[in-house]
């Protein structure tokens, strides 16, 4: 008799929702897999499938039972549960009596601690058709699901009402009702290519059953990868490529089972409006593909995906056609209305708009927004003015019909609309670079005008938010906070910006009002958090964390200048005297923090008596000098390697020097010599936090 068997689930259901098809499916398969484990079982491989009118997972070589195993239960300790004659006491017979057993059945158990009774039970595992049930009740039950829904007069919940549901172990069906629907052999095909059911005789039919006599590819993986060849095929027909969005193509996958690409043209006179307004229209509204010529032209064609293969598919592409014209007649229309406006003339319905019910509207915002964006730009060698003129325009065109149709071409729409009204070409570019970075790994603005507009934004939101108490909170982050304090700390950073955090973010409070809450905190609040971001910014860069540490301890307020410290600090453990000078920076940092009088600001020459104190202070004195000027411009890397010098004179004052000797202004001067020491490594990181 065989060990193991396939096991199929599948739910059939109404159409799933196509943007969360794959999510889902992995999900349940991941749920599945869970419970199957903790349960017992072992099995050696589990699939996953999902298509709009499934849920599917193949778990392969499934173990028929659990293991039997043999179940330990701890008694009395031997001293007590026998008398010195070796007569069970009562506790002995107590225990025995609730395991259904003699005194004599009972086995001893020795550790370190001691011997105990222990009854041992040999108990069968239980068989996988029994538990399989419970099983899949509770995975469906776990399911990420935001919503559920009832249907008919059932009381069972899921994301989509259910119409069929198959439990099939090896060939046989295992009893079950579950969302309201007996489990069975039978699904279902394609709704309008297999209009009959299809029975599976065994789990390693299912994808080629569906496939060959269904048409459904159920496999989204195997479905995407097919749509993409035959997107891509299409527009190379066109003498084009097609421009395939990921999120699109997962959502178009998730939209159909058998896949059939079609490709349409309009009308060329749309190509003269915004590409990005086109592109919005075909992947926004239609789910179509758009096709690019080789210059990355937008070209008059569309290629849409249908779910069915029609007799007839010249009538198909004219249906798809006709449904786009007007589309692209309504985002020509929106384009022509908004030019009719210069775009600051938008900046005062912006009072309209609501930025957060507390922090007033989008109008107070920008306002803001344009002072700290001057302030930012003349601090990074930019237009003062230019930068103020991008933070008023900069959400103004939130308040235009093309943007509230297509949210997300705010700042797109901005920049075609500043080019229109003649406003400077780096403010214009800089209304579409305030949203960048949009995500982890994106570019980052280009322009000062962009740069300084981008984390004026940033950090306005920032001090507003947490102001009123909305900082993020465990996973949750509404505002989208960690995303915007990311983006402030790359484009310092990956930008070189020298520019005062700390100072910036005073700034933004200040600009603010009466609005925040505990005003003269925030700013430190926020402060604190992007040193928490900027921790993880670098340990996801594969900094180690001493490394980290050893510079956030000094607090660096400007980001930029963390970077190259961090990266000093990095190069630093390299070079053969780290070990030892990260041992005597913790070993002076003792000695000091022992320490509770005052030290000495100087160090008085005349007090150095013994060779290796003067030969240290001589060395000190003359560090100090080297590194001034690779200080001032930021190169710690090399003034890491020259302060890698003081090993030798610090190793000889430690073996040939006390420093808490009886004479109270000898030991003075030592520890001020000392802290001479500590300062020098301080102004560029603390390397006693190294772990060498």
């Amino acid at each position: 008799m065989d060990k193991t068997r396939d096991l199929l689930v599948e739910i059939g259901t109404e159409e799933l929702p196509p943007k969360a098809l794959n999510a889902l499916s992995k999900n349940f398969a991941q749920e599945l897999s869970q419970r199957i484990e903790s349960s017992g079982l072992t099995y050696t491989d589990l699939k996953s499938y999902g298509s709009p009118r499934r849920l599917g997972v193949w778990v392969q070589d499934l173990a028929i039972s659990q293991l039997d195993r043999v179940v330990e239960r701890r008694g009395p300790a031997l001293a007590v549960a026998f008398t010195k004659e070796g007569q069970p006491t009562a506790a002995a017979q107590g225990f025995a009596h609730s395991c259904g057993v003699l005194v004599d059945a009972l086995d001893r158990i020795e550790n370190d601690k001691g011997i105990w009774l222990v009854y041992r039970q040999r108990q069968e595992g239980v068989l996988t058709q029994e538990l399989l049930p419970a099983i899949l009740a509770q995975a469906i039950q776990a399911l990420l699901i935001p919503k559920r829904m009832r249907w008919s007069n059932l009381q069972a919940e899921f994301i989509r009402p259910v119409h069929w549901l198959i439990l099939l172990f090896g060939d046989e069906i295992i009893p079950a009702t579950l969302l309201g629907v007996q489990a069975d052999r039978k699904t279902w095909g394609h709704r309008f290519h297999c209009l009959a059911p299809l029975y599976l005789s065994k789990p390693a039919d299912y994808v080629s059953l569906l496939e060959t006599q269904g048409k459904v590819l159920v496999d989204f993986s195997v479905r995407r990868e097919t749509i993409n060849t035959q997107v891509m095929a299409a527009a190379q027909s066109l003498g084009g490529k097609a421009l395939i969005d990921e999120a699109l193509l997962d959502e178009v996958t998730g939209l159909v089972e058998w896949p059939v690409t079609l490709a349409g043209e309009f009308d060329k006179a749309f190509l003269t409006l915004p590409t990005e307004a086109l592109i919005a229209t075909m992947q926004s509204h239609q789910k179509y593909f758009p096709v690019q010529d080789e210059q990355g032209r937008l070209m008059p064609y569309f290629i849409t995906v249908c779910n069915i293969e029609s007799e007839n598919p010249a009538t198909v592409v004219a249906g798809n056609e006709r449904v786009i014209r007007p589309r692209l007649t309504d985002a020509a229309f929106f384009y022509a209305t908004d030019c009719k406006t210069p775009l600051i003339g938008y900046n005062d319905r912006l009072k309209r708009i609501t930025f957060q019910e507390k922090l007033g509207s989008i109008f107070d915002k920008t306002t803001r927004i344009a002072q700290l964006a001057r302030y930012i730009a003349r601090d990074i060698g930019g237009n003062e003015n230019w930068a103020e003129r991008a933070g008023f325009l900069s959400k103004c065109d939130l308040a235009t019909a093309m943007v509230a149709e297509f949210p997300e071409l705010q700042g797109v729409m901005g920049r075609y609309y500043a080019l229109h009204s003649h406003e400077p070409a780096e403010v214009a570019e800089a209304l579409r670079e305030q949203y960048l970075p949009r995500f982890a790994g994106d570019i980052l603005p280009r322009t000062a005008t962009g740069q300084a507009l981008s984390l004026a934004d940033r950090l306005d939101t920032l001090i507003g938010l947490f102001g009123i108490g909305q900082a993020p909170s465990g996973d949750k982050d509404p505002y989208g906070l960690r995303r915007a304090a990311l983006g402030v700390l790359r484009i310092m950073i990956e930008s070189k910006l020298a520019l005062d955090l700390l100072h910036l973010l005073t700034l933004s409070c200040e600009n603010y009002g009466h609005h925040l809450l505990e005003k003269n905190i925030v700013a430190q609040h926020v402060y604190d958090y992007l040193l928490e971001r900027l921790r993880s910014y670098y340990l996801e860069a594969g900094f180690r964390v001493d490394e980290i540490e050893a510079v956030l301890v000094l607090r660096p307020r400007q980001p930029w200048d963390f970077d190259r410290r961090l990266k000093a600090v990095s190069a630093f453990l390299t070079l053969p005297e780290a070990t030892s000078l990260a041992a005597a920076n913790k070993r002076i940092q003792n000695i000091l923090r022992k320490h509770e009088e005052a030290i000495p600001a100087q160090i008085q020459p005349e007090l150095l008596q013994a060779p290796a104190e003067q030969s240290l202070a001589d060395k000190v004195y003359t560090l100090e000098q080297e590194i001034a000027l690779l200080l001032e411009t930021g190169d710690y890397g090399a003034a890491l390697k020259i302060l890698a010098g003081l090993r030798d004179p610090i190793d000889r004052f430690f073996d040939e020097v006390m420093v808490r000797v009886e004479d109270l202004a000898l030991r003075a001067n030592r520890l001020a010599l000392l802290t001479r020491v500590q300062t020098l490594f301080l102004q560029v990181a603390d390397i006693s936090r190294l772990q060498i």
